[in-house]
């Protein structure tokens, strides 16, 4: 049981998104599954898992400004509002009327959005490590809202690191986010590009910017609420510390059609134990209509 994977490119009116897909050889009656990885991380986010699974159709996108994907021009910043239309716009692109959305963190997030707002479009909901979105409260939105103008009025001053070896770089990856070697190695492969000296990232520094606004708790809860589509939900223990326990638990119960698996593992639990994540999901998005 494993999908085999193949670069492409899919065609969008921003440009170019660079994918991860299967053969086209395979069934042309399989479920359709577009998979939106976490943040700045890449369509190599789900290789591990797609070793486990079968059946399906699967699309894995590099999103824009991550991996090898087009950048957004110049001026403009990253939006979940843009991202929901760049998602419908790569599902146009392949032709694909209905299919599921498989998200992983920031992907999970954005696929919530997409499934609230156009029901009529997504069959099934996978979503790990995320759902609906993150959530501030209201007083913090003058902070953010300042923050996030001065980040972005500073980008062009800021020179990206370069670093001498790949290897260099995959053991940053592994510091920031409590990566195996292994896993860390697939996401950087991915999204560095070969620079005079070594290697930079190649994911677009806006993406560093902070969100200018974000939705109160209330606005969380009505967005998986608005989730019709069957959902299955898998969250790693321990909790992450800006998404606590007890608030992912009250996005999963607005869910009209939704199940939850909490299981031992890290944030990035798809690389890292994708046996078990894969036993959840892989029936589920198998399952055509």
């Amino acid at each position: 049981m494993s999908l085999e994977l193949k670069d492409t490119r899919i065609d969008i009116p921003l440009g170019t998104i660079t994918a991860l897909r299967t053969p086209a050889t395979l069934d042309g009656n399989a479920p359709r599954v577009l998979a939106l990885h976490g943040w700045l991380d890449n369509a190599a986010s789900f290789i591990p898992l797609a070793k486990h699974l079968s059946g399906i159709e699967l699309v894995a996108i590099d999103l824009p400004g991550h991996g090898r994907s087009v950048h957004l021009p110049a001026g403009a910043i990253y939006t979940f509002e843009m991202a929901v239309h760049h998602v419908l716009d790569i599902a146009d692109a392949l032709g694909w009327e209905r299919f599921t959305l498989l998200g992983h963190s920031m992907g999970a997030g954005i696929a919530s959005l997409v499934a609230a707002a156009c029901p009529q479009r997504v069959e099934r909901l996978v979503c790990i490590e995320a759902l609906g979105g993150l959530a501030d409260a209201a007083e913090n939105t003058a902070r953010r809202m300042r923050e996030s103008v001065a980040a972005m009025r500073a980008i062009d001053a800021k020179s990206l690191r370069v670093f001498p070896q790949l290897d260099v770089a995959i053991q940053a990856r592994m510091r920031a986010n409590a990566m195996s070697e292994p896993v860390a190695r697939l996401i950087v492969e991915r999204g560095v590009r070969e620079v005079a000296g070594g290697w930079q990232w190649s994911s677009d520094p806006r993406l560093m910017v902070p969100t200018w606004l974000r939705p109160v708790d209330a606005q969380v809860v009505t967005v998986c609420a608005g989730i019709e589509c069957p959902t299955r939900v898998v969250f790693a223990d321990p909790a992450q510390p800006y998404l606590p326990a007890d608030v992912r638990r009250r996005y999963v119960d607005a869910l009209p059609r939704g199940e939850l698996l909490t299981m031992p593992g890290t944030h990035h639990l798809h690389m890292e134990t994708p046996v078990p994540v894969a036993d959840w999901v892989g029936p589920f998005i198998a399952r055509a209509g």
